[in-house]
């Protein structure tokens, strides 16, 4: 199997929205969130869901800034004063185990050559099968029910 990394965002262009009030934030898009569970506020820096009282933020992000059909954003949620994640070639952390997965490959002129839809505990598995195509530069991994961005799926 093709070893992979899962890659975090880096935290400095969100850091700043943070110092920001509600109402100089409203202009921007993001909205401040306070995490009422352990499992519904997953992190796209950090690769780990946020605990109770996190403060996180919600905003749009584009994941996929490609110049193709795919080019896309959606929501994503950052924790306040969080590192990136730095994970172990192969490693899938809990953040998506334990969520229905769209695994979905992009060849280097950002065209989708294939998806998926997996269980999180089967991610590693598809991205082995997606990396086997050489023509697979790069996979982006969605939470599947709200369609949102994961996180990105690199070669080690």
């Amino acid at each position: 199997m093709p070893s992979f990394r899962l890659v975090g965002l880096p935290y400095e262009p969100f850091a700043p929205l943070f110092d920001l009030t509600d109402t100089q934030r409203a202009g921007t898009g993001a909205v401040r969130v306070i995490a009422k569970s352990n499992t519904d506020y997953p992190c796209r820096v950090s690769l780990v869901d946020a605990d109770i009282g996190d403060e996180l933020l919600l905003l749009r992000f584009e994941h996929q800034p490609g110049q193709s059909p795919y080019r896309a954003s959606g929501p994503i949620y950052v924790r306040r004063g969080v590192s990136p994640s730095i994970l172990e070639p192969n490693e899938v952390p809990d953040y998506v185990t334990r969520r229905l997965i769209s695994v979905r490959a992009y060849d280097d002129t950002h065209m989708m050559l294939g998806a998926e839809v997996c269980n999180g505990t089967e991610v590693a598995a598809e991205i082995g099968r997606q990396f086997a195509d050489g023509r697979i530069a790069y996979i982006h991994l969605h939470n599947a029910k709200p369609g949102c961005f994961s996180c990105r799926v690199d070669r080690a």
